[in-house]
């Protein structure tokens, strides 16, 4: 027996995903991950569910607001833990889950591994990372200067 789905939709976050950053635009990627995705990510793993993330009812997507919502991911929990616990769903544009799993989750690994930390463009309140041993929360990153 697999492991129960915990499902979420970006489209109950924005029905018109914005840029990278929260200083270039609303509902960004950086805002996403930080209200919505690592939170949800962080309960389906202490929960040992998969965490299903719908891409489909949107407007469109900016590449970039995929790779930086789905790259801190990574570089917060490491790929392992992201390929075992996520499940990425298009049914509308499947390439999207393509270039995140793909392009993104590798990109991001290799960052993690090397300590090339992501900006951070305002203050967020603290968010779960896994240290190797356990999940902890905390503010990892002051916003970049």
């Amino acid at each position: 027996m697999g492991k129960e789905i915990r499902k979420i939709a970006v489209i109950n976050y924005s029905l018109d995903p914005g840029p990278r950053y929260v200083r270039q635009g609303e509902d960004s990627g950086e805002d996403y991950y930080h209200k919505v995705l690592n939170h949800e990510f962080y309960e389906a793993l202490i929960s040992g569910q998969v965490l299903e993330v719908s891409l489909d009812g949107t407007s469109g997507y900016a590449s970039s607001f995929l790779d930086e919502a789905f790259g801190n991911l990574v570089y917060d929990f490491s790929l392992d833990k992201v390929k075992s616990s996520i499940s990425i769903v298009s049914e509308e544009e499947p390439e999207w889950k393509d270039m995140i799993e793909n392009e993104s989750f590798n990109e991001w690994e290799k960052r993690r591994k090397d300590q090339r930390e992501p900006e951070k463009t305002i203050d967020h309140p603290s968010w779960f990372r896994y240290n190797g041993s356990e999940y902890l929360q905390r503010i990892w990153i002051q916003k970049s200067k």
